[in-house]
């Protein structure tokens, strides 16, 4: 009901007058809720079409809420809700999979999942001539993935002519999702205007002058075209009175030709090549614009980051950086942007506004990061903290949490009578692991502490959001504590790589103008939560702890999480990648990682919600719907044995 009324409001108050709309909404017809578009002009409804293919697999359950309209090629008769007879006296319009013939045009529509069919309807509307295509889309951010969007509009303009007219959302929706927006135009498989990948704009428009006649001639050229279109079978068409095209006019009395005076430009837009940015651009800015939307829409006032120095938390504080530029270059030119930071900043008047000059002017109002130390911290670690909170312009604090620790251990010692040791000074696993995680977890309430009152504390009203910044290499291996500092309020990095991390780290030290990420990048990972040697010197390594690398660790969680392998189809992968290695010793770190893997999985269902931005995914209910505990992996991992015994004595023989 509420859909219907927002369409009505855009008929009464004109903005249908003149000008053909197309928008989505969901439509109930004969008992049944379909995903549809429907299509506006001069206060009529002109046609509901209802989505043919559902999106349910990955982070879509579409079916859930909607069915498909699986008469294709049909047409029925919609009966209009009282909202829109109220405002137009219409009482019935067309619904079905259909076509809208103007009176100098062709139009029709697919919606977002539908392009990515086998079946797309774009081939069967080519061949019944339609020359423009809509698609409404609600597609999400994924690394490395625009060329694949645009290629497919690409194509399907290139193989059968046709202008293709791309809008995607752009924004979140309070969830793990980024729509990243490239709203386009394409006119028989050239791109002539693309809109921007992530923008912190609220709206944005694109425009472009195409040439329909270029569409007859460019499809007269292609034969087989011109023969499967003289055998396609008929296709339900909307009669509409109204002409889309500008064109040409030819005075009757002379025969001069001329410009109808609507038009300003007169000739179609020119092509253009289609812009991508790298992974690391793409890393800091989709993350960052997916912060900037939760924010302004979560009544917080800013971020809290606890950061240690090291990669992950590093890789945070330079996405929220990025966040900052990109919203003062925005509210220098766009109303709506800097009424939110206003808003956000619990800002007066427009005084305070101009204040706010540079990115770390914005910075140190909307990110407050601490240093949590222990005796177990490198003095390099906390300065590099510093330098980089500097650059930023973050308000940062140094924080020395060993007293909150000495009285947990205390308070076990008062209880039990035993005070545990590191295995540094001849504790034994379960006493080394134990007080590590003490360490880990007081950092998680210490930041959730600060979040609630730092603001009080400055004389500001609000809270602040908690950042974590576990990677999804180690969320998928659990080499993490439990409610630590992986626990947070949102995670910008949960769905990126370590090996990507470390890419965008070497690039934002560069584009970014944040010197002291190389810095970082260049340093061994480390949580240092064990003893220093008697030099001070970092003893514990990540890449040590876990008993593999991180370029390994990458490669198993892909085979495990995209590719779907168990550990004997992960194990056939590996050995006819890894020549070189011995397949008992590839059989071995393969069974290390599904023990890890297992073990840890119940970790996975407490996870930061985390920016998801691949396939490579560490959540367990929301994207990988396998069972969360496994048993032993005893089948799997004896036929893995055996078939990596067979293997190395072929080796040697």
């Amino acid at each position: 009901m509420h859909s219907w009324e927002c369409i009505a409001a855009l008929i009464r108050d004109g903005y249908s007058d003149g000008i053909v709309v197309d928008l989505g909404t969901p439509v109930t017809h004969k008992g049944v809720r379909y995903n549809c578009r429907i299509f506006l002009l001069n206060k009529r409804v002109l046609l509901v079409r209802p989505k043919l293919d559902l999106a349910n697999d990955g982070n879509y359950r579409e079916p859930r809420y909607f069915s498909t309209w699986a008469r294709r090629k049909t047409v029925d008769t919609f009966q209009l809700p009282k909202e829109i007879r109220d405002v137009t006296e219409q009482k019935t319009c067309p619904i079905g999979d259909a076509y809208m013939q103007f009176s100098d045009a062709t139009l029709a529509s697919e919606t977002c999942e539908e392009l990515f069919t086998p079946a797309a309807p774009h081939v069967d509307l080519a061949l019944a001539g339609v020359s423009i295509v809509t698609n409404g889309s609600g597609s999400h951010h994924q690394l490395r993935k625009l060329d694949t969007r645009l290629e497919l509009m690409r194509n399907a303009t290139r193989k059968a002519g046709g202008a293709y007219l791309y809008a995607n959302q752009q924004g979140c929706d309070g969830g793990r999702l980024y729509y990243d927006g490239c709203a386009c135009v394409i006119v028989n498989g050239d791109v002539v205007r693309q809109g921007s990948q992530f923008s912190v704009h609220e709206v944005e428009t694109i425009v472009a002058d195409i040439d329909l006649d270029q569409v007859d001639t460019y499809r007269g050229s292609l034969s087989s075209m011109r023969d499967q279109a003289s055998r396609a079978t008929a296709y339900p068409v909307v009669d509409v009175d109204f002409g889309l095209c500008i064109g040409d006019t030819t005075d009757v009395t002379t025969g001069e030709r001329g410009l109808n005076e609507a038009t300003t430009a007169g000739r179609p837009s020119p092509v253009i090549e289609a812009t991508y940015l790298s992974a690391q651009e793409e890393i800091a800015r989709g993350p960052a614009c997916w912060l900037w939307d939760y924010l302004r829409r979560s009544g917080a006032t800013g971020f809290l980051l606890p950061l240690s120095g090291g990669a992950d938390s590093a890789s945070v504080a330079g996405i929220v950086g990025c966040m900052c530029q990109m919203v003062v270059e925005a509210m220098r030119s766009d109303e709506a942007v800097a009424r939110d930071v206003m808003r956000v900043c619990g800002m007066r008047d427009q005084a305070d506004l101009a204040a706010v000059q540079t990115p770390g002017d914005l910075a140190g109002r909307l990110l407050t990061t601490v240093y949590m130390g222990t005796v177990n911290s490198s003095d390099q670690t906390r300065d590099r903290a510093r330098r980089l909170a500097e650059e930023i312009g973050a308000s940062h604090l140094d924080v020395r949490i060993d007293t909150v620790v000495g009285a947990i251990t205390a308070l076990f010692a008062l209880i039990t009578g035993k005070s545990p040791k590191f295995k540094a000074h001849g504790g034994s696993h379960a006493e080394n692991a134990a007080l590590q995680n003490i360490q880990a977890r007081i950092r998680m309430v210490i930041a959730f502490l600060l979040a609630q009152l730092m603001p009080w504390v400055r004389g500001e009203a609000g809270f602040l959001l908690v950042l974590g910044s576990g990677n999804v290499d180690e969320a998928l291996r659990g080499y993490l504590t439990k409610y630590d500092c992986s626990s947070a309020d949102l995670n910008p990095i949960g769905g990126v790589s370590k090996q990507d991390l470390r890419s965008f780290l070497k690039w934002a030290a560069v584009e970014l103008g944040y010197a002291s990420l190389a810095d970082i990048e260049a340093a061994p990972p480390t949580a240092e939560l064990e003893p220093l040697d008697d030099s001070g010197d970092i003893q514990q390594t990540d890449e040590v702890d876990m008993g593999m690398t991180y370029e390994e660790l990458s490669i198993f969680g892909r085979l495990r999480k995209i590719h779907m392998c168990g550990p004997v189809s992960m194990y056939r992968q590996l050995v006819a990648t890894w020549r070189d290695a011995d397949p008992t010793v590839v059989a071995s770190k393969v069974k290390h990682f599904f023990r890890s893997y297992g073990i840890n999985r119940h970790k996975s269902t407490v996870l930061t919600p985390a920016y998801h931005c691949e396939r490579y995914s560490p959540d367990d209910n929301r994207f990988d719907h396998r069972q969360i505990i496994y048993p032993d992996w005893g089948w799997s991992f004896a036929k893995l044995d055996a078939m990596a015994k067979v293997a190395s004595k072929s080796r040697t023989e």
